[in-house]
């Protein structure tokens, strides 16, 4: 659980770099999720959380696109 709870925080910085708004949601965001999830005890419940988070770590290092304005009409 930590590992991917680092893993996350890694990829949460790489992806948003320069953006300190959505830095700082997601965040709030990752550690909102784990700590509203710390005490499940189910294992089949953990599992699936984690499964989750995975896929949410994924979805972040593949599909999310940082544009910068270069120009007034130019990105």
């Amino acid at each position: 659980v930590l590992k991917l709870f680092k893993l996350l925080h890694r990829t949460r910085q790489e992806v948003f770099r320069n953006d300190t708004r959505a830095l700082e949601a997601a965040r709030q965001k990752i550690n909102e999720e784990f700590k509203n999830n710390q005490d499940e005890t189910s294992e089949e419940k953990i599992n699936e959380l984690l499964k989750i988070a995975s896929d949410v770590e994924v979805i972040l290092r593949t599909s999310v696109i940082q544009a910068v304005h270069t120009d007034s009409d130019k990105i």
